[in-house]
């Protein structure tokens, strides 16, 4: 799966600007999460369409970049995140992009961007999710 990082500015309407692009192509937005720092911003999403999504984005005339994905589960508790994140940290795994993707039972699934996938996937072990 791919994450898309879009720049933004930080100022009213970034984010509709952003989801009107992959809304119009008729793509659903699966997550999404957007933080902003002084004048500048970045959204970051993951669509039902990743191809989609690059030409929607390359239409609209945004300046993106994309980001290969680990999903991982971890126990609903305290410290479970940090645990993961300094595996991830000390596997020299970089984190460009994270948010939750789902729950079930005791557990959160979250869809991480990251530098290198495979390492990810060492370093997380069992967390990881796999798909059939």
């Amino acid at each position: 799966m791919i994450a898309f990082i879009v720049e933004s500015e930080n100022r009213p309407g970034e984010i509709a600007r952003i989801s009107q692009a992959v809304a119009e192509k008729g793509i659903n937005i699966t997550a999404v999460g957007s933080v902003a720092w002084g004048e500048r911003g970045a959204v970051g999403l993951l669509t039902s369409d990743s191809d989609e999504t690059r030409d929607a984005f390359d239409r609209a005339g945004l300046v993106y970049r994309e980001v290969e994905t680990v999903e991982f589960h971890l126990p609903d508790k305290p410290g479970t995140l940090a645990s993961a994140s300094r595996k991830l940290a000390d596997a020299g795994v970089n984190v460009e992009f994270l948010v939750p993707s789902g729950m079930s039972g005791g557990d959160v699934a979250f869809t991480a961007g990251v530098d290198n996938v495979p390492l990810a996937q060492q370093a997380l072990g069992a967390a990881v999710l796999t798909h059939a």
